[in-house]
Order: structure tokens, then C-alpha cells, then sequence
């Protein structure tokens, strides 16, 4: 099964090392994922459509032991590039989030998802997988694109028409689409978009319970490269936890 990044792998990792690129607004992400992961020295974590292992690195720099998982061979071979260069002991794994099939049950303390469950299909089969890998009282921690806020169709808003700030439009409308407004990753891959409360529905169905949200506010480069991120929220991020 080929992956959506496959053909835009070395393009996404570039703009992943680069201030002019994506690198500013993941890491406002991913600041925020980390803080909701809260200690992870010692644990075992799964990082979910770890791409090329920036999250991944990361989590094993602060002491866990990581085992991240892409269905991007091109992307892992980035990862697995970079754990060759400075050996963090991080496995990366081919799988398929649908299923987790190579990881066993109850073996992981925490599972993080960095911007990517928009790319994957089945939202209700992962997090059955996930609480499935997850062990009594681990936790499942995931960034993505705010719902509300950053559905396709949407887009930032100047001066000119009252923002810098959001127009939103699209958002009860769910599925498969590559938003017009979107010249970065979501242009090239295209996104799922799901309301929050389809979200929310789904991660309580699969048996798993919210602890925690954060919606962060963009400082520094994120801030001077999209304004309007100072006024509404690029990302939702939430904790929750197999009870």
C-alpha cells in the first residue's frame, strides 16, 4: 500500500528543517503535545505516523523508549537515517494505523499522534487500535488541525477584510478533500475532515476518556508568519487516557 507522503517526502522534510517552512507552526504543536505527554522518562510510547521522526527523536532525547510507526516507506527511511547518525534507540516500523498489527496489545504507556490523524481514513479502526496497544491507564495524546476553525474551505483573513483573524466555512461538511486555501502540506496530500464533535464521539466509543485539551495560542515565527494564529487557534490539541 503506497502512502500519500511517499511522493512528497523529501519536499515535507525539508520544510520540516527549514524556519521559512513548516518548521515554525509543527513545533507550536508539538510543544503543546509534549506538554500534555507531561514526564515520559522510562516509558514505552508509540509514535503514530511518525513520519520522519522529528516527534519521535524528541520523545527518546527526554528518555522514553520509542517505537515509531509511518506507513511511508520513504519517510521512514529518513528516520531510520537519522537514528544511524545520532542513535537515539528508536524502532521505526512499517504499519498501517488501521491496525497496528505488528505492535502486541496492553504494551505501550502512551501513543502520540503529531498533525496526522487528518490523513488517515478510518478514524474509529485507529483509535480501536490504539486503546488496543495501550496499557490500563495509558494515555493517548494527539495534535491536529483545529476542526472548527481550519476546516477546507476556510482561510486567514488581513486587515483589509477586519483580521488578521479566520473565515470559516465548510465545516459540517466532512470527508476527503484538498482544501483550496492550503498551499503547504495540505495542498499536496489533501486532508479528513471531521467536525470535533465526530472526534470526540469517536475516541469515547472507542473506550478511552478526555483528561485534557489545549488550543495554543502562535508566538514568535508562527505568529509573525500567520497573524491571524494569534487570534484564533491552529490546533486542538487533547489527552486521553484508557481507563
Amino acid at each position: 500500500m503506497q502512502a500519500t507522503y511517499d511522493a512528497i517526502a523529501a519536499w515535507y522534510d525539508a520544510q520540516m528543517r527549514d524556519a521559512d517552512g513548516l518548521l515554525p507552526f509543527h513545533e507550536l504543536a508539538i510543544a503543546a503535545l509534549l506538554d500534555l505527554a507531561g514526564e515520559v522518562r522510562g516509558q514505552e510510547i508509540c509514535d503514530l505516523a511518525c513520519g520522519q521522526g522529528i516527534v519521535a527523536r524528541e520523545l527518546a532525547r527526554r528518555g522514553a523508549r520509542v517505537t515509531g510507526v509511518d506507513l511511508s516507506q520513504p519517510l521512514l527511511e529518513i528516520a531510520r537515517r537519522e537514528e544511524e547518525l545520532v542513535p537515539l534507540g528508536i524502532t521505526y516500523l512499517r504499519d498501517d494505523a488501521h491496525a497496528l498489527s505488528s505492535l502486541p496489545g496492553d504494551s505501550f504507556d502512551l501513543v502520540t499522534c503529531n498533525l496526522a490523524l487528518m490523513d488517515i481514513p478510518d478514524l474509529e479502526a485507529t483509535l480501536i487500535a490504539v486503546r488496543r496497544v495501550l496499557r490500563a491507564g495509558g494515555a493517548f495524546v494527539f495534535a491536529i488541525t483545529h476542526p472548527c476553525l481550519i476546516p477546507p474551505g476556510s482561510r486567514w483573513t488581513d486587515e483589509s477584510e477586519g483580521g488578521p483573524g479566520r473565515h470559516v466555512r465548510g465545516y459540517f461538511n466532512e470527508g476527503y478533500s484538498v482544501p483550496p486555501y492550503a498551499p503547504g502540506v495540505r495542498g499536496r496530500v489533501g486532508t479528513h475532515h471531521r467536525t470535533l464533535a465526530t472526534y470526540l464521539n469517536a475516541l469515547v466509543g472507542a473506550g478511552i476518556t478526555l483528561d485534557r485539551i489545549a488550543e495554543p495560542r502562535a508566538t514568535g515565527l508562527a505568529a509573525e508568519r500567520q497573524p491571524g494564529a494569534v487570534e484564533v487557534p491552529m490546533f486542538f490539541i487533547a489527552r486521553f487516557v484508557k481507563r
